[in-house]
């Protein structure tokens, strides 16, 4: 049953990336704006993270493989949607669609799992496997993507899903056992709207910030609703009896040091990603598909250890390991800021691969355990959400951040360099707004001016990527400082007896 919910997890995590590798030909096919390109991405993650806490709650009152079956079938039908579009408004549609299916399999397959689970040792292989599942779909979707890319058309990216969808559905039928949470209170109504407008304001502005600027007018209006919304939330999880998540666990340090740690990976890694795919074709110059291969060191080494960290957490301590991870992100994306355009693969670029990956594989599964081991078998769904919402919202504001900072230094770094040849300001303009459009530019210049602006392109680029890198090694450390001198190495063992005898009453 643990390859069933391990697929289900592939799917959904994989369709966060494998569209990215179809911008080019989506933009080519469907006549897409650079704004209809970044909601073709976004439309999918914005109703992922804020539907993630209903997708948690609505199993644990309903039964957990229920509402997974059934999200399934529908990211099946939507996938269909999606491949089939033939304008950006209808893939923005399919895509979201997608999301808020998507939202529904994730925190089911981590509670349901949790519920299997009942053996610590037991639990944290199976753990591992899944955050393995997760890191590794990450890093294999820009690979698939390239190889159906190379043969069929842009919605085979989508059509794909299907077969998998109709497995694993067959499969979660006959092997896993439904589940649901004991508690005889009311579904807490209230709290899941509440919860999941903050969530969704809350990602929304991650997404907009950049684009209005971080201190703009419309950008301190979008906190000021996001915070509201949150606090609103928080008063009314702690007056409501049988809450939707008992906020109160945030007070448990592995919990809501655990989601630090979580989020934090994901901020630097899809950070990363964001800038190294451009690195390896803009910079680099290698094709979608070529691109994509060059980051399996990443997921052969996630598949490899990430279980292994989780049994080696049971053994040291969440706190040593995670810490550990947290620390090897920080060498790893110090390391990269300092490459070059012209660095070799086999050199500084696949070494903080590596090293990224195993930060990675050393956070995701002790961590998830620290959460999910701090919650009782009434939270388990959302509190599986919360874990889920963590990794969305770290991820989301990764590339927001690590984007803003790298476009602060191109944009101005460009102007400078492409001064001397005369370029007519629109062109400069339009260079200026992604190394996508100065590739382009630089094509088109005249023959004797195209080396020289290409190079001042790439000079560019680095430096706003070698900066960048930086900045997400700064937010790495700062994680594992607090991860020290917060996070208990394990949990009460009061508390986890505690679990265990309601989890079998259950």
């Amino acid at each position: 049953m643990l390859p069933v919910l391990c697929l289900s997890v592939f799917l959904v995590v994989v369709d966060n990336t494998i569209v990215n590798v179809a911008l080019p030909q989506l933009a080519h096919s469907l006549k897409s704006s650079n704004s209809g390109l970044q909601w073709i991405v976004d439309a999918y993650s914005l109703p992922f993270a804020g539907l993630l806490l209903f997708g948690g709650a609505l199993g644990d009152r309903i039964g957990r493989k229920t509402v997974m079956q059934w999200a399934l079938v529908g990211f099946g039908l939507t996938s269909i949607l999606a491949s089939f579009a033939s304008s950006t408004g209808q893939l923005i549609a399919a895509r979201a669609l997608m999301g808020v299916t998507a939202a529904f399999v994730f925190p089911a397959s981590l509670a349901i799992l949790t519920h299997i689970f009942q053996d610590p040792s037991d639990r944290a292989k199976a753990i591992g496997a899944w955050g393995a599942t997760s890191g590794l779909s990450v890093a294999l979707g820009p690979i698939a993507g390239g190889a159906l890319l190379q043969h069929f058309w842009y919605g085979s990216i989508f059509l794909v899903n299907v077969p998998i969808v109709l497995a694993t559905v067959i499969l979660g039928h006959a092997l896993i056992p439904n589940s649901k949470s004991p508690s005889s209170h009311s579904f807490d109504f209230r709290g899941v709207v509440l919860g999941s407008s903050a969530v969704t304001a809350s990602v929304f502005t991650i997404i907009q910030a950049p684009t209005w600027g971080w201190a703009s007018p419309q950008a301190l209006v979008a906190y000021v609703i996001s915070i509201i919304l949150l606090v609103l939330f928080v008063l009314l999880e702690l007056r409501t009896e049988g809450p939707m998540l008992d906020v109160r666990v945030f007070r448990n340090a592995r919990f809501s040091t655990g989601a630090m740690a979580i989020a934090v990976g994901f901020f630097v890694l899809f950070g990363f990603i964001f800038l190294v795919t451009q690195y390896f074709q803009l910079v680099q110059g290698y094709s979608t598909l070529s691109a994509g291969v060059r980051t399996l060191p990443f997921a052969i080494t996630m598949a490899a250890t990430t279980p292994l960290f989780a049994v080696l957490a049971l053994k040291i301590g969440t706190k040593i390991v995670v810490s550990f991870g947290l620390f090897m992100m920080t060498a790893a994306m110090l390391m990269a800021g300092f490459l070059r355009a012209e660095s070799s693969y086999l050199g500084i670029l696949v070494i903080s691969m590596v090293m990224l990956s195993l930060g990675l594989a050393s956070i995701t599964a002790p961590a998830s355990a620290a959460v999910m081991e701090s919650l009782t078998p009434e939270q388990l769904g959302a509190g599986s959400a919360v874990n889920n919402v963590t990794r969305e919202l770290g991820g989301t504001l990764g590339v927001a951040v690590v984007g803003s900072v790298f476009a602060s230094l191109y944009a101005p770094k460009l102007r400078e360099l492409w001064q001397h040849y005369r370029v007519p300001a629109h062109f400069v303009d339009q260079a200026s707004a992604s190394m996508a459009a100065a590739v382009q530019v630089a094509s088109h210049a005249p023959s004797s001016a195209q080396s020289a602006l290409a190079q001042g392109a790439n000079q560019a680029f680095m430096a706003g990527f070698n900066i960048a890198c930086f900045t997400a090694a700064g937010v790495a450390f700062i994680g594992g400082v607090i991860a020290v001198r917060f996070l208990p190495a394990r949990a009460a063992a009061a508390e986890f007896d505690d679990f265990s005898i309601a989890a079998t009453q259950g």
